[in-house]
């Protein structure tokens, strides 16, 4: 891979030997294996695969979901309350562990499948000596030492060493990320040091034959294969993780210890200050357990990585892993290739500059020929000079440009289809041309040449159009000193600017012998370059808004690569481009601050993208990067989170990604981020909500121990609370919309935990207030002579309220809950409601009184808790806007 590292393995050197040495080293010859040498090399090696992992199982998917802090601590909690004989609340917590496992397990399978389904369905075809005959098959049947046949448009099906090239180009961007065709020879050898994408006598599986035609024979197939060799890679190398996940691990080991040390703590005043048994204190720790550990929060959690991943397929982005969902909307840095990602990977002809020095410029983006051309006078398809140089681009061409059924195909070198489809803007069809003016003959492209001819018949004339290097063309046509130098002065300007730019000339030949023809008429030059994908530039801007950084990192060369990111306005002065050979020389103090600085890395190869990822990380990023090629998958397997394209990209891009864009469109990005922060916030308010309610029945419980007081809920009850009406309730919060402003903030800071400073005093604030107000209502029934029992049933249906009017609360970090509309989420209304019906449906029947002690109370309970609530709602919203919101700017 261009630039890349080279595996040092024991395969020889083909590229460095002879053609005849090595066909005698595979063991073959000009007639090809036979049938029986192919089948025996099949068994032996296998066929001829790109390796990969086999998609998981769906058990292997519902094992994933257990691996969370928090479940194992809801298993222990399980464990424990099965030791001391509390089997309805092991059951409970038993249900949660299972519905968390098989709603996270059942969308990551649907997403896998999704993924897969992506992957191309048509086998590629190779042709192949076999049995001296040349025949058909089946790339995969392909095995070392076949003799292979390539021409334009061929998928290159292994890597090939190759033994004749008849101009052959061969697009090799998927690969090296370089989107201009790399000229193959196979007289060329080299030393064995030779980095494999220099090696101009090497075909590599993948790449695709962009001109000419060429021979070879296979020398690795599979895993063998350069690009095979870095799928093996990718498989075994660690990923990234994203930053959700690195924050609720983070928030669930501090539940667990905090779990611990609560219970230690308190279980030791009970004994050593109150003279509790340890049996009485054993149970308390269950409850105080289970009234600590948000329960439903897995289940949560699942839910709302669903949803947002259901919203964002809707917007064309396919999440491979739960934990993906809000990675785009965390991360800080945004890694983009930019061949076939910011750019369409199709050379499109942007500028046309004839030879009175007038110049066009040409609209449209890719081989679609749907654009205008405009010049000095405006819109321009009849001038004279501009429709010759374009039958001139249109004749003298090996490309294929048609409309079928109402799409529009091609085939052949980018170039030449790129040109067809100005000619076509122009209103020149090639095959109207080719009618009538037939070709006679042609001089094809050769590195040494540096340009291609065509000869055609024009009546009793012969007429001749060459296209090539500008300096090679001008010396073929009659021009003056001075216009000459005008002309290689714009082509110079053209070419800094990142354009590929091309000479045109024609004029009467005096035979059709292909000879390099004189005396031709200059036409003119024309300029092209890789375009942008629609909708690039806005997604750059948009992310930038949103406090993302976008980086290019690509093979290209540096002013090719300025140039795209000129026109993205991602980056303007050549001191903002940082070059593969300059990252080399960096320490790692200087790489740190070469990240902050660079907006453009060019010249970059595949390990090079790997350390920039690795350290930006290092820097304090969260790094997301795109790609679509081979060269791209250790990068994205290493970032936080690896964006793939789902239609341009390889199997193997695919494979090491957390998400795949199903449109190959970067704006999906912009999507993305704005659907992936939606989605981390409704997390973070089902969190605030089901720790906060949590805290509150420690808070009441520990309280109710240190003065001497029964335990005001028991297991069950509080699992109720935690499970059944939080867990009802917070469903509404993960379909809560967007609040609006997703797209103006800033990302989170890297270092920042799930609870920031002003989600911690809402936190802290609300938690002791309902705890407070709880207790002390509890001690106030008992104070009475209100039976416990009693006492437990009126403080159960007071935490329901309590959890109904925080609900309302929870909807923003910051703004009023008054202040938003209520019909605005109407699945928060439905579970709110549902979760009050729910537990007043347990009061008035048999199985709901026997497992919560749950039973009726009178009207005037229900004010005086109802009065409760609604206090607790205005001192909670009172805080929120008067003190949270001032420490929050």
């Amino acid at each position: 891979m261009r630039g890349g590292h080279e595996h040092h393995d024991t395969a020889p050197a083909w590229h460095a030997m002879d053609a005849g040495d090595v066909l005698r080293q595979v063991g073959t010859g000009a007639r090809g294996l036979s049938s029986d040498q192919a089948r025996e090399r099949l068994e032996r090696d296998g066929h001829n695969r790109i390796p990969s992992r086999p998609p998981p199982t769906l058990a292997a998917l519902l094992l994933r979901q257990l691996r969370n802090p928090v479940v194992y601590v809801l298993i222990v909690a399980g464990a424990l309350s099965i030791a001391i004989g509390h089997l309805t609340d092991a059951a409970m917590i038993g249900v949660v562990v299972v519905l968390n496992t098989l709603i996270g397990g059942y969308q990551e399978y649907g997403a896998e499948r999704s993924a897969r389904a992506l992957q191309s369905l048509l086998r590629s075809r190779a042709h192949v000596v076999r049995d001296a005959e040349l025949t058909e098959l089946d790339a995969e049947e392909i095995v070392a030492g076949d003799l292979v046949w390539l021409e334009s448009g061929n998928r290159v099906p292994a890597d090939v060493r190759l033994t004749s090239t008849d101009a052959l180009e061969i697009d090799e961007s998927l690969l090296t990320g370089e989107s201009a065709p790399v000229i193959k020879s196979h007289a060329w050898t080299g030393g064995k040091g030779v980095p494999a994408q220099d090696r101009k006598n090497m075909a590599y599986a993948g790449s695709m034959v962009a001109r000419g035609r060429g021979e070879g024979v296979v020398i690795g197939t599979g895993g063998t294969t350069q690009v095979g060799r870095l799928a093996l890679d990718v498989m075994s190398g660690p990923s990234g993780q994203p930053p959700l996940i690195i924050r609720l691990e983070r928030l669930s080991r501090l539940i667990g210890a905090a779990v611990v040390l609560v219970t230690v703590a308190v279980g030791a005043v009970a004994i050593l200050v109150h003279g509790q048994h340890p049996g009485e204190v054993l149970v308390f720790a269950v409850a105080l357990a289970v009234a600590a550990i948000p329960e439903g929060m897995p289940v949560a959690i699942t839910v709302a990585l669903s949803v947002g991943a259901r919203r964002m397929a809707q917007r064309n982005v396919i999440i491979r892993r739960l934990g993906a969902v809000e990675g785009l909307g965390s991360c800080t840095l945004i890694a983009s290739d930019k061949t076939g990602t910011l750019t369409c990977n199709e050379l499109t002809l942007r500028k046309v500059v004839l030879a009175d020095a007038r110049e066009f410029e040409v609209s449209g983006s890719g081989f679609v020929p749907e654009g205008c051309v405009t010049g000095p006078d405006g819109v321009s398809t009849d001038d004279a000079a501009l429709r010759e140089l374009a039958l001139g681009v249109a004749l003298c061409n090996e490309g294929e440009l048609r409309s079928r059924d109402g799409a529009w195909t091609w085939r052949g070198d980018p170039t030449d289809v790129a040109l067809l489809s100005f000619a076509r803007k122009v209103g020149v069809a090639r095959e109207e041309a080719r009618a009538r003016l037939p070709q006679v003959a042609q001089i094809a492209f050769e590195p040494e040449r540096r340009f291609a001819a065509t000869f055609h018949r024009d009546a009793e004339q012969a007429r001749v159009y060459v296209k090539g290097a500008p300096e090679r063309v001008l010396e073929m046509c009659e021009l003056s000193a001075e216009d000459a130098q005008h002309v290689s002065e714009r082509a110079h300007a053209l070419a800094a600017a990142g354009y590929r730019v091309l000479g045109v000339g024609g004029g009467a030949s005096r035979d059709v012998q292909p000879v390099e023809p004189r005396g031709l008429v200059f036409l003119g030059l024309v300029a092209m370059i890789d375009p942008l994908r629609p909708g690039a530039k806005e997604a750059v801007a948009a992310c930038r808004s949103a406090g993302v950084r976008v980086a290019m990192v690509t093979g290209d060369h540096p002013v090719t690569a300025l140039a795209i990111a000129r026109e993205l306005g991602l980056a303007h002065d050549p001191g903002e481009v940082v070059t593969g050979v300059e990252l080399a020389a960096l320490t790692p103090q200087g790489s740190r601050e070469t990240i902050e600085r660079a907006r453009v890395f060019a010249r970059v190869a595949p390990h090079q993208k790997l350390d920039i990822v690795r350290a930006a990380q290092r820097a304090g990023h969260f790094v997301a990067v795109t790609g679509d090629g081979v060269n791209d998958a250790p990068a994205l397997r290493a970032a936080n989170i690896g964006v793939a394209m789902g239609k341009g990209g390889t199997d193997v891009a695919r494979e090491a990604a957390d998400l795949v864009l199903s449109d190959d469109n970067f704006a999906s990005i912009v999507s993305g981020i704005e659907a992936g922060r939606v989605a981390y916030a409704n997390i973070r308010k089902v969190v605030l909500l089901l720790v906060t309610t949590g805290a509150a029945e420690v808070i009441a419980a520990g309280a109710a121990v240190l003065a001497g007081l029964p335990m005001p809920l028991l297991p069950a009850q509080l699992l109720w609370l935690n499970l059944v009406t939080n867990g009802v309730q917070h469903v509404g919060l993960v379909f809560e919309p967007g609040e609006g402003d997703e797209l103006t903030r800033r990302p989170r800071p890297t270092s920042e935990s799930l609870f920031n400073r002003p989600m911690l005093m809402n936190l802290a604030f609300s938690s002791v207030l309902m705890g407070s107000m709880v207790i002390g209502a509890y001690g106030w029934l008992l104070s009475r002579g209100t039976p416990e029992a009693e006492a437990r049933n009126i403080i159960l249906l007071l935490m329901v309220l309590f959890e109904n009017v925080y609900l309302g609360t929870c909807r923003s970090e910051l703004r009023g809950a008054l202040g938003m509309n209520p019909l605005r989420s109407p699945l928060l209304l439905a579970g709110a409601a549902g979760a009050l019906l729910l537990h007043v449906g347990a009061m008035y029947t048999p199985l709901g009184q026997r497992v919560l002690g749950a039973h009726p109370v009178s009207l005037e309970t229900w004010a005086v808790l109802g009065s409760m609530a609604l206090v607790f709602f205005a001192l909670v919203e009172a805080f929120k806007l008067l003190v949270v919101r001032r420490f929050a700017r």
